[in-house]
């Protein structure tokens, strides 16, 4: 079978480019549907965009390289084709937008848009070997257990990431990109929980608070939830992105609360009431109780100097953990590094040294925070690609 362009992966980059790339497109991937992560995504509901999607809510060796595909395909190109199609959505915190109904409406978008630009999907179909010529590639496939052998013009990799290796990621794009010559930068776990020795946090599974997460490279403040390995949430998944194996973080569980003067005014006016009474008007009483011991937290406000007082907000202020690790790509949402952008071209998302090769989304160097941004990547590089495809004819 002869195809001017073969997408590998029907992730949201892959099926993206296909709406883009023309006809005599085929994509392939090995699950039994497409878009499996966007399913999943955003509690079933797909955080598919950010409304302030910006250069500076992204991490890679080049940070001005997503630059040039952001600005060709904005996060209100994506919303329009939403509108278009119908779906209905809501903002959350952040500028985070979901479906009101289900991702599922969001994949069969998709779809619809890749059999309306004459882009055929296989699915069951996985990759078994690939191999250059004069005129493009050679790919050889298992299709539901069969051989096939497609030849291409154009061969775009869309196969995402190592995150979430049950759902079938294995990096085969990278294989892939050094193969053809490419660079391929160190890879990592990102938007992923911190994990902590002997279950240290077990008695506060399940309890969350706002909180601002810090090391020296990076300031989140989203909200903190404590589980039985360790540490997640909103500010944590953000900050694993920035962190490394051995470093301290610094967490402010009382980020926009005066605690100081609160204290010191209940003091005056409720002296006899305990501090960890008072506390757990502030914090969760399951964490004031774990902190007790650490920080010595007995007796009434009346008991407690403006020294004391101090002393307690600059340690809720400045509490200092170190982190085992973090829970890796089993539940990673994303991974961080990939395919060198120094290897591409950030018009075209065309490999410099192998003509006719593309790569997109999230296998490439290019990592969104939390909050639609990694899938407004996905959109953009796939369109990117796609269209400088349609363009070449």
């Amino acid at each position: 079978m002869q195809v001017n362009t073969l997408i590998l992966g029907a992730g949201a980059a892959g099926m993206m480019c296909a709406r883009h790339a023309g006809g005599s497109t085929l994509v392939i991937d090995h699950a039994k549907a497409p878009g499996e992560k966007i399913r999943i995504s955003g509690g079933g509901r797909c955080n598919f965009t950010n409304m302030y999607t910006e250069a500076k809510n992204y991490l890679s060796a080049n940070p001005h390289f997503c630059k040039s595909a952001l600005a060709r395909y904005t996060q209100w190109d994506f919303i329009e084709l939403v509108d278009r199609h119908g779906i209905a959505w809501h903002e959350k915190t952040l500028g985070q937008l979901f479906c009101d109904g289900s991702s599922k409406q969001i994949i069969a978008m998709l779809v619809q848009e890749m059999q309306q630009a004459g882009a055929d999907l296989w699915l069951h179909s996985s990759l078994e070997r690939v191999e250059q010529t004069a005129d493009g590639f050679i790919v050889q496939l298992l299709r539901e257990g069969k051989p096939q052998t497609v030849s291409c013009r154009n061969l775009v990799l869309a196969t995402g990431g190592k995150s979430i290796p049950k759902m079938g990621a294995t990096g085969i794009a990278y294989d892939l990109a050094r193969q053809f010559g490419l660079d391929v930068t160190e890879t990592r776990a990102a938007l992923v929980p911190f994990t902590f020795p002997d279950g240290r946090f077990q008695p506060l599974a399940g309890t969350a608070l706002p909180a601002r997460l810090r090391n020296e490279r990076a300031t989140f403040d989203e909200a903190l939830l404590f589980t039985h390995r360790g540490l997640s949430g909103p500010s944590v998944l953000q900050l694993s992105s920035y962190w490394r194996e051995g470093e301290e973080i610094t967490v402010n569980l009382i980020p926009d609360t005066p605690l100081f003067d609160l204290l010191r005014d209940q003091r005056q006016a409720e002296g006899r009431r305990d501090l960890t009474t008072e506390l757990a008007r502030h914090l969760p009483a399951k964490l004031v109780d774990f902190l007790k011991p650490q920080l010595d937290l007995k007796g009434r406000l009346a008991d407690q100097s403006d020294a004391a007082l101090q002393g307690l907000c600059d340690a809720l202020q400045t509490w200092r953990l170190l982190p085992a690790g973090t829970e890796g790509y089993r539940t990673a949402e994303v991974t961080l590094g990939g395919i060198s952008t120094d290897s591409l071209s950030s018009k075209t998302m065309e490999a410099k040294a192998a003509p006719g090769l593309y790569a997109i989304g999230e296998a490439v160097d290019v990592t969104g925070w939390l909050g639609g941004y990694n899938f407004q990547w996905a959109w953009a590089s796939g369109h990117a690609a796609g269209t400088a495809i349609a363009a070449t004819g």
